[in-house]
């Protein structure tokens, strides 16, 4: 019974190991900020191949930002390029730490990571590269405290 009850166990961890190793998000990556700093005028640029035009998404932005950021929030300026050359421009404000100080998103170790929804339900219009283009929209010209920006879109399932 003992030996049931090892194997039994070791098979449920390699099933939920393996369903686990699965992607679940269409597409998610993050860009890396230099440590001294981010610039206003570098822009982080992410390119999302696109083909599936029927379903609908949420994406989100992510921020990783050190204890040491100076502010409790980010404004962005996004800029979405789709195939063929239209542009949609937005400005987003992501926070990061509640009025008292303490900040939101999950980490340890003096690194926080926030996510925040930015797009809820659209779609792809049309298949092909998309580009998603992010700036910071500080009033500082040299940004210190922010480690990495990410995207990541789920599909919606019903």
């Amino acid at each position: 019974m003992k030996a049931f009850i090892v194997n039994f166990s070791i098979a449920f961890i390699l099933f939920a190991a393996l369903c686990s190793c699965g992607n679940r998000y269409f597409f998610e990556d993050y860009r890396h900020v230099p440590e001294s700093g981010w610039h206003k005028d570098s822009v982080i640029i992410f390119k999302i191949p696109a083909d599936d035009t029927m379903n609908n998404f949420d994406m989100y932005l992510n921020v990783r930002n050190n204890v040491n950021y100076r502010y409790s929030n980010l404004w962005l300026f996004i800029e979405i390029v789709r195939p063929g050359g239209e542009t949609v421009k937005d400005t987003f404000e992501i926070i990061l730490a509640d009025p008292s100080g303490r900040w939101l998103g999950e980490g340890f170790a003096g690194l926080k990571t926030r996510q925040a929804i930015y797009r809820r339900q659209f779609f792809f219009p049309v298949s092909g590269d998309y580009h998603i283009k992010v700036q910071h929209g500080m009033r500082q010209d040299l940004l210190k405290g922010i480690n990495d920006v990410g995207i990541r879109i789920s599909r919606i399932t019903s």
